[in-house]
């Protein structure tokens, strides 16, 4: 299930999250849940606009030290409990987007003992762009994100 990466332009990691696969899709796809562990403390999202289908938005704004910044996307594939690919190449209505930057591709599948096995996979339009985006903390920023989507979800169970 794992798609072909480029190390070229590709950037990935996979974790296991001891919380059910459920429970994380449930996370990823409600707007409720999105605020509680999309972007590492103490950063902040303020708003978000979810339209669950291929071809609607995925629209963020995070509060960064202070200052807004607003984040359009559109999903690319839902696939229900499994798959969720997204971009900032367009925004809804398939406008291209002025400066993308990437496309992330979210995999989950039953971990062997339990919990999740949690892919995020990060993709770039040129080496130049991945290379910018493991110098601003690809690894440490997501996999932060996951840390705080396992303890979010965790709370979450009975």
């Amino acid at each position: 299930m794992t798609p072909d990466l480029d190390p070229q332009t590709d950037l990935s990691f996979t974790r296991t999250l001891a919380a059910p696969r459920s429970l994380i899709w449930e996370c990823w796809t409600d707007p409720k849940h999105i605020p509680h562990f999309f972007v590492p403390a103490p950063h902040k999202v303020t708003a978000v606009d979810i339209d669950l289908r291929v071809g609607g938005r995925f629209d963020t704004t995070f509060e960064v030290e202070g200052n807004a910044m607003e984040n359009h996307g559109v999903y690319l594939e839902v696939v229900p409990g499994e798959k969720l690919v997204f971009t900032d190449a367009y925004t809804e209505g398939w406008k291209p987007a002025p400066e993308p930057f990437m496309t992330a591709i979210l995999l989950l599948s039953d971990a062997p003992g339990g919990g999740t096995t949690y892919t995020a996979i990060a993709r770039h339009r040129n080496p130049e762009a991945r290379k910018a985006h493991e110098e601003m903390g690809f690894i440490d920023g997501w996999g932060t994100v996951a840390t705080q989507l396992e303890t979010y979800a965790r709370s979450l169970m009975p």
